[in-house]
């Protein structure tokens, strides 16, 4: 164990929703054994800039090129504050009220407190409910939630160190993760282009095209200055400063003035949420009226265009798609929608996107993911500047296809040291977004596609079924290490309903911190973060300089927290399993591994790695001539395919047409959905008139999904809290001036936003950054119920989204554009009505504290 009583400065990769993948790496200043500063990591500290070969983008007499640091964003910069927050949990801890030889009490989940015990009983408890779970209902009885939206690890994990443990018990259930972020890609946009893993598209060297070649940029749904953070740090918006200084236009077309929009837009095009298809309809209507789309084109790289055709001039339901018709709908006027159309055909246009904003993760996404790709198509898909960036996320899945930056020599990956679970499915699975469905229902379920990204798209039309009929059984215990399905994914009351359903007999929680899911489990972990580790990291989504380092441990643990694999390990032991799980290997042993499988380890050796604790590839020689995004297949579309079955631009879809004919929320060609039978959310359906406002919830300013909620330093910034009256800092609500008067809500005020699933508190923002009959409300907000299942406080709109799936036969997330009622209350006739939730200790900056939650306190 390494003496920190002098300062010391050490390497960490301060990323989230991934593994391994640094992104936003750091430097760590510790003194006396405390982190007292977080700041960006010098690249130049042991590698020349000739060793590392900085690559430089010139276009019209201007240079982009790399800094020497790293671009932290904020949520880097305070994350010190994150490790020493107040909600860590210091130590396992029990449900007060759940007696593994007596009464569980499973409907007393959320409401119970839990009481301290030791690592032992702890790990002995867990191996016990294992054994007996599993020899009761069978190995498929245990569900490990374990994926997604957690700190990025290699050895530790999480998202997913008990899958290798199960395994060797005889099997498990695996929570298969939606392409939360690309859903409207993945069901719908991979059906005209393909585009395996997640439907966006290809990326190859498209900083370089579009600074050569792209006059216009569409941002639709996107905001470059608040998406990345979490994952690629400051780049989107250095680029975003960049494409405007070299003459490049930025229309932003969203519902709000994100903060994209509010430094970077040239014109802001409103439009309501769940609408952008009736838009697009329209944008291809003016087009095909007017004469103005590539015919030649269209003719040699795409198929079914006339069935298109056909449907967007009224032919085949007798409703012409003008933008008069779009205009009503999305509130665009029908003058904007065909300045746009004629603007864009005029000129060089690329769509940019932060996986596509919410637009994409709302109902029926698969049609404007569909006809996004249709309009790229109209205009000439893949000759020079008319393509699709995304603005984060380089590297994908390793993929040379998703780099849009200069192409280095090699993408390391530290995968051979990765604990967690790969996409090798076990016997049975359930799609992250059916799991509440799937423990309430007393019937088998079925879908269509496993619903992970990284399956292709005829994976979309195999029917699955829980329980598995080859030997599945129905869930008896979860075990989770990425506890925020109820303030991340869709329908969260319903999840708290499945986690108190008496057939959950048990439910372990592993995490650093008490907030949201861990508050209905039954036993609880203490983890460490990534700062109170050692591990290894990559850096290869900050367009920067794709890197490999070492990640000291920069400080002790914090109470008696284990990181997610020790923890596992200790549940090992006690089930005898130790020798197997960890495979004799140690975690310096597990370093190593990873290093040496990199793809770095012919370029230097392990001991000059560890010595310099970094290794940064150089940009790969002749870059600059890498064919940009779609470009071999706009040259040669016989000879560079699609992954599609005709191999071409799909406007008919052949798969579709094929296997599901008759799905009218899904047709064969993209059609505008405003309602239909998986979904009524829609100003024009009658159910409007009870809930007259939709709501669009983007990935959060100041957190990462449910991550840093607690931050004492960003609570302080009036945009991510309103303060209320009684004091409580709550979840801005953003409403138009034109909306919040006639409701007499003033800044500041108190709201409740509701549906028939729930109800959510809230902080007034009055602004006209959104535009009228929407609101807006960040996704992420940790868990504070008043009435667990019914009622929230802190702001969690995620507990009132649909808990239906995409549509029918999609089995995507839908956590934005959904309807609701908003109106302003009395929080003291709340305590009043529920004074029990009121009674729990409350921290002014970082939220409701531990203490409340633990019998006893302290």
């Amino acid at each position: 164990m390494k003496s920190h009583n002098q300062e010391k400065t050490y390497i960490k990769g301060l990323g989230w929703c991934g593994f391994g993948i640094g992104s936003n790496s750091a430097e760590v200043d510790v003194k006396d054994g405390k982190i007292v500063r977080i700041r960006p990591f010098r690249f130049d500290k042991e590698y020349k800039p000739e060793e590392m070969k900085p690559w430089k983008l010139k276009a019209r007499g201007k240079v982009f090129e790399p800094t020497m640091k790293s671009l932290l964003p904020p949520f880097s910069m305070v994350y010190k504050k994150r490790v020493y927050s107040p909600n860590r949990i210091p130590y396992p801890l029990k449900r007060v009220d759940w007696d593994p030889d007596g009464e569980r009490n499973p409907q007393n989940r959320g409401l119970s407190q839990f009481e301290r015990i030791s690592w032992d009983e702890a790990a002995e408890l867990i191996a016990k409910e294992l054994k007996r779970v599993q020899s009761t209902y069978g190995p498929c009885s245990v569900l490990a939630q374990a994926d997604g939206h957690g700190e990025t690890k290699s050895v530790h994990g999480p998202h997913g160190c008990q899958t290798a443990l199960l395994e060797l018990l005889g099997g498990y259930t695996i929570q298969a993760r939606n392409p939360d972020s690309w859903e409207g890609w993945y069901w719908g946009a991979k059906h005209v282009w393909g585009q395996d893993p997640v439907g966006q598209g290809t990326q190859t060297n498209l900083w370089k095209d579009i600074s050569d070649h792209t006059n216009l940029l569409l941002f639709w749904g996107c905001d470059p200055e608040t998406t990345p953070w979490g994952w690629s740090g400051q780049q989107a918006s250095r680029l975003s400063y960049w494409f405007t200084e070299i003459g490049i236009k930025s229309i932003y077309i969203c519902p709000d003035v994100n903060y994209g929009a509010a430094v970077h837009a040239d014109k802001w095009i409103p439009v309501k949420p769940n609408t952008d298809a009736a838009m697009q309809l329209a944008i291809a209507y003016t087009w095909i009226t007017e004469g103005t789309y590539d015919q030649a084109y269209i003719a040699t790289h795409a198929h079914g265009f006339d069935q298109f055709a056909d449907y967007v001039l009224g032919k085949e339901d007798g409703i012409p798609k003008t933008p008069k018709w779009a205009a009503e709908i999305c509130g665009v006027p029908s003058r904007t929608i065909k300045a746009l159309a004629r603007e864009w055909a005029a000129q060089a246009t690329t769509i940019a996107h932060c996986n596509g904003g919410s637009y994409i993760r709302s109902t029926y996404a698969s049609e404007p993911g569909r006809l996004e790709v249709c309009l790229l198509a109209m205009q000439g898909l893949g000759k020079p500047g008319r393509n699709q960036l995304k603005m984060i996320e380089w590297g994908l899945f390793s993929m040379e296809n998703q780099v849009p930056h200069p192409r280095s020599e090699v993408i390391p990956n530290t995968g051979g040291a990765y604990q967690g679970w790969f996409f090798t499915l076990p016997k049975q699975f359930i799609p992250k977004t059916l799991i509440p469905t799937a423990i309430l229902s007393d019937e088998p379920i079925t879908w269509y596609g496993t619903t992970l990204a990284g399956f292709p798209r005829e994976d979309q039309f195999i029917k699955y079924q829980y329980p598995a009929p080859d030997g599945g059984s129905e869930i008896h215990m979860i075990w989770t290490d990425t506890p925020c399905w109820t303030t991340c994914w869709t329908g969260g009351n319903k999840m708290i309903q499945a986690l108190r359903s008496p057939k959950v007999e048990c439910v372990v929680a592993q995490h650093p911190w008490m907030e949201n899911d861990c508050l209905f489990a039954d036993i609880i972990l203490p983890i460490n973060t990534k700062l109170e580790e050692e591990d290894i990291s990559v850096d290869m989504f900050s367009g920067q300089f794709n890197h490999i380092f070492y990640e000291g441990q920069c400080v002790e643990p914090v109470g008696e927290s284990k990181s997610d694999y020790e923890a596992v390990c200790e549940v090992a032991k006690r089930l005898g399993l130790y020798e197997q799980y960890t495979k004799g290997k140690s975690i310096a042993d597990w370093i190593k591994a990873g290093f040496e499988q990199s793809g770095v380890a012919d370029r230097l050796s392990y001991e000059e790695f560890r010595k310099k604790e970094y290794y940064i590839v150089p940009t790969a020689d002749g870059w600059e001539d890498d064919p940009a995004g779609f470009a071999p297949f706009n040259e040669d579309p016989e000879g560079n395919p699609l992954q599609t079955p005709t191999g071409k631009l799909e406007f008919y879809s052949m798969g579709l047409a094929e296997y599901f004919p008759h799905d009218q929320e899904r047709p064969p060609v993209p059609h505008w959905i405003p309602f239909g039978e998986t979904h009524q959310e829609s100003l024009l359906h009658p159910k409007s008139a009870k809930y007259p406002f939709l709501i669009i919830s983007n990935h959060p300013r100041w957190r990462v999904h449910a991550n840093l909620d607690d931050v004492t330093w960003l609570r302080e910034i009036p945009t991510c809290k309103v303060k209320g009256p009684d004091g409580y800092l709550y979840e801005p609500v953003w409403i138009h001036p034109l909306d919040a008067k006639p409701l007499g809500i003033q800044d500041g005020d108190i709201v409740r936003i509701f549906n028939d699933r729930g109800s959510v508190l809230g902080g007034a923002y009055v602004t006209e950054r959104i535009m009228p009959g929407v609101i807006y409300q960040d996704h992420g907000a940790r868990l504070d119920p008043i009435v667990a299942g019914k009622m929230d406080r802190g702001g969690a709109n995620n507990l009132i989204c649909p808990s239906e799936t995409t549509s029918k036969n999609c089995s995507g997330e839908v956590t934005s554009g959904f309807l609701i009622g908003v109106e302003k209350v009395d929080i003291e006739e709340i305590k009043a009505q529920h004074p029990a939730s009121f009674a729990r200790e409350y921290h002014p900056d970082a939220g409701l504290i531990i203490d409340s939650w633990i019998k006893g306190g302290k």
